[in-house]
């Protein structure tokens, strides 16, 4: 997202659909709280993601598996988005002290609302200021950064990454890999699956590219389904040998009923202390696009893309 021509408001309203619960909480002092309340009450707690993995759980939940679509508990939203799902059992609460239990959940939910608004609206109006300080002292011109972390993969934003780049090139390391990588079909799965689907395949397909990488690649999100990898000083077949890994990885990927991750990846390589590794990332892109029809003619691919689909 450009924070140059976005106003401040629809940034507030957009960029929650990035943040976790962990973005939010103290995930320890979280907890501690939880688990307090079901103690004192009898109540068994169980907190998820949006997702509907669990992120707190305060009593014998073994078992169950959250359903947030059809039976998704009590939402937890911030900013007007659900950011997570309460879940409640009072087998063990007795009779009398039910309605004292019910009253107290309704005082929690109203607790992780005010703190979890409270951090969101605190991290996102300082790295506002902070990027509009930066704008006045070097002009319109002048790169707005940020954090240094895409927030919803934890790979290097799109700014920061930019940084890394003109500090490669300033270096005259060669050579370096450039791969462009793009999630197949990612409008496929918002397109049928909304939202939430759309940016948890973002996030495990990120998770693959750390997974796979070395501690010296540099990983950035340059756009929404896109994200470039830089490999310095890359041994031959390296490049090729990771984009095997991922691509492998991927198909192999059955963590979820719907998603089947696929990535179409272009590698070129900078071996010219003059050449500009941003423009490698758009010859990369070219390569990705060649690679990228291969794979969707591949034999079997559109039946894997929609297994999800109910038909």
């Amino acid at each position: 997202m450009d924070y140059n021509i976005v106003s401040y408001e629809k940034r507030m309203k957009e960029n929650i659909k990035n943040y976790a619960i962990r973005n939010l909480y103290a995930m320890d002092v979280l907890t501690e709280y939880l688990k307090a309340v079901a103690q004192e009450y009898g109540m068994e707690i169980l907190l998820t993601d949006r997702h509907g993995e669990k992120a707190v759980v305060a009593g014998n939940f073994e078992g169950f598996e959250p359903d947030v679509v059809a039976e998704p508990g009590k939402k937890l939203r911030i900013a007007d988005r659900t950011v997570g799902h309460l879940y409640v059992r009072y087998d063990r609460v007795p009779g009398e002290k039910r309605e004292a239990a019910e009253r107290m959940l309704g005082f929690v939910m109203d607790i992780l609302g005010a703190w979890g608004t409270e951090s969101y609206l605190h991290r996102e109006s300082a790295s506002y200021i902070d990027e509009l300080e930066i704008r006045l002292e070097n002009g319109n011109h002048q790169k707005l950064f940020s954090e240094k972390e895409d927030i919803l993969t934890g790979v290097y934003n799109k700014n920061y990454l930019e940084s890394r780049l003109e500090k490669l090139d300033a270096s005259e390391v060669v050579p370096v890999a450039v791969l462009n990588v793009n999630i197949n079909d990612w409008k496929f799965v918002y397109d049928n699956f909304g939202v939430e689907k759309s940016d948890h395949l973002i996030q495990v397909v990120a998770a693959i590219l750390k997974k796979e990488a070395k501690r010296e690649y540099i990983i950035g999100r340059i756009d929404g389904d896109v994200f470039a990898v830089l490999v310095p000083m890359a041994e031959d077949g390296e490049a090729e040998d990771y984009c095997r890994r991922i691509q492998a990885a991927c198909l192999a990927y059955e963590e979820d009923a719907v998603l089947a991750p696929s990535v179409a990846v272009g590698i070129v390589y900078k071996t010219n202390v003059e050449e500009r590794l941003s423009d490698k990332i758009s010859d990369a892109e070219y390569e990705m696009f060649d690679n990228k029809l291969e794979i969707k003619n591949t034999p079997g691919y559109q039946e894997r893309l929609k297994k999800g689909l109910k038909i």
